[in-house]
């Protein structure tokens, strides 16, 4: 896997920001799709996919639950 996308999550980021969130997602996309940059062709669902996996990365760190940290806690 890609090892320049981080861990999000506490203890190792306490509060992950919107722009931490797009990184590891841009990242993760130029990994499986192979391009840096999309072509003009591929732009629209390079974009896509890079806002999907955002948004599924956030739900994700939304709803985990950390051994140590109090119920409920919300990022």
């Amino acid at each position: 896997m890609c090892r320049s996308i981080k861990t999000l999550r506490e203890p190792y980021v306490a509060e992950p920001t919107e722009d931490d969130v797009r990184a590891a997602a841009l990242q993760y996309v130029r990994k499986i799709s192979g391009f840096r940059a999309p072509s003009k062709a591929n732009t629209e669902a390079f974009d896509r996919a890079v806002e999907a996996v955002a948004a599924a990365t956030q739900d994700l760190l939304d709803h985990l639950q950390i051994r140590g940290q109090a119920a409920g806690a919300a990022h």
